[in-house]
This record gives C-alpha cells, sequence and structure tokens, in this order.
C-alpha cells in the first residue's frame, strides 16, 4: 500500500502532482528511485498532455542583472499552483532561463509570435541572396525553409538551444519541466534591457 508519506517525500523530491507521484510509485512497487525513473520515463508524454490541458497562472518574476549592471532581464514564468511556484526547481528553471535571455538576447517567445511581416521580410532577403549566389529557381524555396528554421533558432526563445546546455532547447527544458513537476510551464513574457540598445519586450498568451 502507497502510503501518504511516501507520495509527500516523492513530491518533495521531484514537485510532482499529487497524482503522478501516487502512481509512479504504484507502478515501481513503492520503490522511490524506480518511481523516479518511471516520472522521467513519461517525461515528454506528461508534458504534451499538461501543456495542452491546463491553465497556468501561478508563477514568480525572476530578475537577472549581469555586466555590472550593463544588461538585465525581468522574466514572467507561470505554473498552475503556488507550490509549485515555491519549488527550488521551478525557481532555478526561471533564474536559468533569465540568464539565458541576457546571453543569447532572443527578439520573440515562440515562432508563433513573429509578425508575418517580419517573417515575409526575412524569407525575401534569403532568396534575394539565393538568387545573387546562382542557385536553382526550384532549389530556392527547399533551401528557403531550412534558412527561415535557422532565423527562428536565432530569434525565437523556445527555438534557441540552451546556453548551458546545447543539446537541449529552451522548449526542451520547458517539457522537462512540466514533466518534472507535474504542472503546465509557460514563459509568459520577458523584457531586456541593455545600455547599447533600447529594451526587447516579447509576450505570450494562451
Amino acid at each position: 500500500m502507497i502510503t501518504a508519506q511516501a507520495v509527500k517525500e516523492l513530491r518533495e523530491k521531484t514537485g510532482a502532482a499529487m497524482m503522478d507521484a501516487k502512481r509512479s510509485l504504484e507502478e515501481s512497487g513503492g520503490d522511490t528511485e524506480k518511481a523516479i525513473e518511471w516520472l522521467r520515463k513519461k517525461g515528454q508524454q506528461i508534458a504534451l498532455k499538461k501543456q495542452s490541458e491546463r491553465t497556468a497562472h501561478e508563477g514568480l518574476i525572476e530578475s537577472y542583472i549581469h555586466g555590472n549592471g550593463r544588461v538585465g532581464v525581468l522574466l514572467e514564468l507561470n505554473c498552475e499552483t503556488d507550490f509549485v511556484a515555491r519549488n527550488s526547481e521551478f525557481k532555478s528553471l526561471a533564474h536559468d532561463i533569465a540568464m539565458h535571455i541576457v546571453a543569447m538576447s532572443p527578439r520573440f517567445i515562440t515562432s508563433g509570435d513573429v509578425p508575418n511581416e517580419v517573417i515575409e521580410k526575412e524569407k525575401e532577403i534569403e532568396r534575394e541572396k539565393l538568387h545573387n549566389e546562382g542557385k536553382p529557381v526550384d532549389m530556392i524555396e527547399k533551401i528557403l525553409e531550412g534558412k527561415m528554421n535557422k532565423f527562428f533558432s536565432d530569434v525565437c526563445l523556445m527555438n534557441q538551444l540552451f546556453v548551458k546546455d546545447d543539446s537541449q532547447t529552451i522548449q526542451d527544458i520547458v517539457n522537462s519541466a512540466t514533466a518534472k513537476l507535474g504542472e503546465k510551464v509557460v514563459i509568459r513574457r520577458f523584457s531586456r534591457y541593455s545600455l547599447e540598445t533600447e529594451s526587447i519586450i516579447c509576450a505570450i498568451k494562451e
């Protein structure tokens, strides 16, 4: 029988939701380490489900200042409950994302946030470059697709490779956090300020 204390201890270790923690213990015969592994294996599936089905209105505002005060970020990272918002791993995630924004200067959160006129302008520039390079007309659109993917990975936060681990994108670490914490995690908005350039403000809505 899985006790309430065992569920509580697993939640404290992983930040998983109560029902996820209980099920993982049931599936693992009460073995905490196996339960943690079960949660990890189910991570991507859990993340996709929670991202699509739930809303996130709790969370925190994280600030990160760098370069002797010459550049800084304010980030709003949301979750579903104040329980997770107080979790040390959630706070660490917010800190890491804010630090990443300072380092990588994204202009948008997702590719869906990029205005159509910006996308079309970028395509126009790249088409002209490819034409000037003498690329075959029937190959230009195919090459352009790769160019636009590169553009999105440069300017969109969720598409960028994580500055602390370039084997993952920011989307990957958000999905992992959703799975591990057992709640939907959303980067709602951020503002990046620099003495060298004007601030960049991005927002996302459900």
